[in-house]
């Protein structure tokens, strides 16, 4: 079976949790003792009902406040898909946690309130899975049961949405009416809503197409470890793997390929995986790559074509994600740790700072500070394979670390380089 990531998004008390818990309970993905200590939980706090919410919000601080903060990951999957979902606050204050959710996701659900319509964090979220170039998004109108299941608020909603959308990059757009709490076109279709006749929320998760939208055109192999066996047993006698996630292209025995940063070229003999050698490997595959010649490759190289390169570049303008209280400044020294390469950078300049209400651009910014966004111009030490975000998220996308902490600071998704 395949996989989907997916990511929920929207205001606070939208229902994000309330969803994801009605989805791993009506696909019968939890098990009883964790729906008995739900029940217990929500008896204990004066629910009439069962707080479905519960089965997601991990932290004490979430349960106490009814609140999602940090990023919570739950598995399920059905007899056609697997799923991992990242249930993503909507707080203002935790943008940035959204950003890291949704950074790999798939597919984006932005839950709305029926009562609320859009609101602000509805406008900032789809810019956000905009911006993170999340392919498929799914807009749930939720809590239909407070209004009556009334036709003309979902469509008002629907149309409002589809109209701002139409000023980001989504490619794929999916409006669902929904009701968590009740399960209204969650797992089942709803009969209380029967002027909808689009598919339920599980039903579009499971056949939503994703495989088209990774790069199988441009060979794409960031070199994480060479493999050297200690064990030299007749078998693995001269080994040398290069081994690596698959971030972009297919690759097979016998096609040419060129290392970068030296640019010299050889030939693939071999691939091996875990379960052992394969005719062909493509993304997201973890592999070791045998070449015909001995070349010098080491932790941050990059395998390629020879006609279909990334760009080797040291100056990058991105859009950047600021996550910690103390802000961006030009002239600031940091780490970029761009796919399996580290290197020190300096902030050469701050174009913009960017509204992500209005898509107002600040040209007279002097900083960014906690979850804003803004583009970006970064000398690095040295040089980095990148693509533009756009055609690849692996190879235009980076995080930036603190020199002196080494926490992560900030992320950034290449617009253009040289």
């Amino acid at each position: 079976m395949d996989l989907l990531r997916f990511a929920t998004a929207g205001s606070v008390d939208d229902g994000k949790s309330t969803l994801i818990g009605r989805l791993l309970y009506d696909s019968k993905a939890i098990f009883e003792d964790q729906l008995e200590a739900v029940e217990r939980t929500s008896r204990d706090r004066g629910f009439d009902y069962t707080n479905l919410a519960l089965l997601t919000d991990g932290l004490r601080a979430e349960r106490e406040q009814g609140i999602t903060i940090d990023v919570a990951y739950r598995y399920f999957a059905t007899p056609k898909r697997k799923f991992i979902i990242a249930d993503t606050p909507g707080h203002i204050q935790y943008t940035r946690n959204m950003v890291t959710g949704a950074s790999n996701a798939d597919l984006a659900l932005v839950l709305v309130d029926a009562r609320n319509g859009m609101v602000e964090q509805t406008r900032r979220h789809a810019f956000l899975v905009s911006l993170l170039r999340v392919p498929h998004l799914v807009l749930c109108v939720n809590k239909m049961d407070l209004v009556g299941y009334d036709r003309e608020v979902f469509e008002r909603i629907r149309d409002e949405f589809i109209g701002f959308a139409t000023k980001l990059t989504i490619p794929d757009l999916q409006v669902i009416p929904i009701s968590a709490l009740e399960g209204d076109n969650v797992v089942e279709r709803s009969v209380n809503m029967p002027w909808y006749d689009g598919p339920s929320l599980l039903h579009h998760l499971e056949n939503v197409y994703v495989a088209s939208d990774r790069n199988l055109v441009d060979v794409r192999l960031p070199v994480q470890y060479v493999i050297r066996p200690q064990l030299q047993s007749n078998e693995y006698h001269d080994y040398r793997g290069y081994a690596g996630q698959i971030v972009g292209g297919v690759l097979k025995p016998g096609d040419e390929v060129m290392a970068l940063p030296s640019g010299l070229t050889t030939r693939v003999t071999q691939i091996d995986t875990a379960d052992g050698p394969v005719d062909e490997a493509y993304p997201p595959m973890s592999v070791s790559v045998q070449l015909a010649d001995d070349l010098d490759i080491s932790r941050g190289d990059m395998i390629c074509r020879p006609h279909n390169a990334p760009r080797v570049a040291q100056n990058v303008d991105a859009m950047v994600c600021w996550m910690t209280e103390e802000p961006l400044r030009p002239r600031q020294r940091i780490f970029v740790k761009h796919t399996t390469r580290t290197a020190k950078a300096i902030v050469k300049e701050l174009h913009y700072r960017l509204d992500v209400n209005t898509l107002h651009r600040d040209e007279s910014a002097t900083q960014l500070g906690l979850n804003e966004i803004g583009r970006v111009s970064l000398r690095v030490a040295q040089p980095l394979f990148v693509d533009e975000y756009a055609r690849n998220r692996f190879t235009g996308g980076f995080i930036l670390i603190d020199e002196a902490t080494n926490v992560t600071v900030g992320a950034g998704m290449i617009v253009a380089a040289s």
